[in-house]
């Protein structure tokens, strides 16, 4: 039987040597050209492809508002800060993320796009209704914007060199108002295009088209906090009777962090409403309105409430710490004269992770709150996928709680639980405390406090600087000094690390 090794002659069989050499030859030319053929050519007479410049002031600007979240305890901050930071800081990520979907002009800053914030928030506060207004890119022709902006913008200076939010603001170089055309393409998806490139823990909920004059600070009616705390060990009842006394304009120097470098010289501030509610089995939550707050204003306060819940204070502390002059406060019934604290007693102020600024209020018909870029009268299913992401997050936190649960009640069969005295029946009952072992844990909130052995009332302690004697100080000694250096550097486009 025939193999297939022995198959019929091929057509070489009867060749010479040198016409198989030439033949070789001829098909190893044909088959160079062929790769040849399927290669790239650079041909000089080929057009090669250009580069667009991008130049961010081809395309008209309009302002915007954007209400995010951010979660405090990730961040050493809202506000951006010159220099380094231990931690980035809210306003920093967003500034980027604005900026690499080239919506603003990253060289211009924060004053080029007339970057304003509603609320600033310090170190381990978290937001969930802050609001910033900006000039951004639009994607539409000016012809459909009712206020447009071109060209670069121009620094306007402002004529208080000592206040730190009134810093110089630049505004467009023009702005043409008109009757806008109907929108008759979609606007860029601001939601979308930023939360993609921001991290879960800041997310842009909605945003909205703002008149050219809308500052989201100095429009700002109204800032509603939250502070979230256990009701273990608490009288809820006398720091509602606490809080109550907060409501309305008064001085809150002493509920308040002074801050000499900010000069201030009014503390009063006006409380809209101030009241407990219990949020589940767990946590109650202190809400608390005001038109406006002062440095760490929230936490001082919250700390107060702690002293009267675990009895070691009376509701009547509040209305002592608002009577910096004589008859500044009026007693209530059946309470004698309040002393006069015009000069804040020392203690330590409450725990930032619990906090929250939950909302900001505006006048009605300033927003037109959206979620995408397409016109109002095109119909959009949301899919659900931007809170599809914190319901994510709200179940890790969910199994986090339930396995920190577990691992109290897997020390619990070795371990006793922790004996508290609070709330005091009595004002005795610290009397008696005397050693270390009969040390208490005064709240702080956020699962902290602070161990103390024996107590002294906060009237009764010491007391800072009157406010006028801490700022004349202050302008008369090298923290001034030191200030206007750094101004000037600023200025300078350099920085002073003296």
């Amino acid at each position: 039987m025939a193999t297939a090794a022995a198959a019929a002659p091929t057509q070489y069989a009867g060749w010479s040597r040198e016409q198989l050499i030439e033949r070789l030859l001829a098909l190893e030319g044909q088959q160079n050209l062929s790769e040849t053929q399927l290669l790239p050519t650079n041909s000089v007479d080929k057009p090669k492809p250009t580069t667009r410049t991008f130049n961010f002031y081809d395309y008209p600007r309009r302002k915007i508002a954007l209400r995010f979240t951010y979660a405090g305890w990730e961040y050493g901050g809202l506000a951006f800060q010159i220099g380094e930071t231990p931690l980035p800081t809210v306003e920093g990520v967003l500034f980027d993320a604005l900026a690499k979907a080239r919506l603003i002009d990253v060289d211009a800053g924060f004053d080029g796009c007339s970057w304003e914030r509603c609320g600033r928030t310090d170190r381990g506060v978290s937001g969930a209704g802050q609001v910033v207004s900006l000039w951004v890119r639009s994607a539409l022709p000016a012809e459909e914007l009712e206020e447009a902006a071109l060209g670069p913008p121009i620094s306007r200076a402002t004529e208080s060199p000592l206040d730190e939010d009134d810093t110089p603001t630049n505004v467009p170089e023009s702005i043409e108002k008109r009757v806008p055309r109907p929108q008759s393409r979609n606007e860029h998806d601001y939601v979308t295009l930023l939360n993609r490139m921001l991290p879960e823990t800041i997310r842009v909920i909605a945003w909205s088209p703002v008149s050219s004059t809308f500052s989201a600070r100095f429009s700002c009616r109204w800032r509603h906090y939250k502070y979230f705390f256990s009701p273990q060990n608490l009288d809820i009842s006398l720091m509602e009777d606490a809080s109550s006394r907060l409501v309305g304009e008064h001085d809150f120097r002493n509920l308040c962090k002074l801050d000499a470098a900010k000069q201030i010289t009014s503390f009063k501030r006006n409380v809209l409403s101030a009241h407990i509610e219990q949020l589940n089995n767990n946590l109650h939550v202190f809400n608390l309105v005001g038109s406006a707050f002062l440095y760490h204003q929230v936490r001082h306060i919250m700390a107060v409430l702690f002293l009267v819940g675990t009895g070691l204070e009376p509701p009547s502390l509040v209305s002592s710490l608002l009577n910096v002059s004589e008859g500044a406060i009026s007693p209530r019934e059946g309470e004698p004269s309040y002393p006069v604290v015009d000069r804040k007693p020392e203690y330590q102020m409450a725990d930032s992770l619990p906090l929250m600024l939950w909302d900001c209020g505006y006048p009605d018909g300033t927003f037109t709150w959206r979620t995408t870029g397409r016109p109002e009268n095109v119909e959009f299913v949301d899919d659900g996928e931007v809170q599809r992401e914190l319901q994510n997050i709200v179940t890790r936190s969910h199994i986090h709680a339930a396995l920190n649960e577990h691992f109290l009640l897997a020390m619990a069969k070795y371990h006793a639980s922790p004996k508290s005295i609070f709330p005091l029946e009595h004002p005795s009952q610290l009397q008696v405390r005397k050693k270390p072992q009969d040390a208490i844990q005064v709240p702080l909130g956020g699962g902290t406090s602070k161990r103390v052995i024996k107590y002294p009332p906060v009237l009764e302690r010491k007391r800072l600087d009157h406010v006028d004697v801490a700022n004349e100080r202050w302008r008369l000694g090298k923290g001034f000094r030191k200030s206007e250096r750094r101004r000037a550097a600023e200025e300078n486009g350099g920085t002073d690390d003296t």
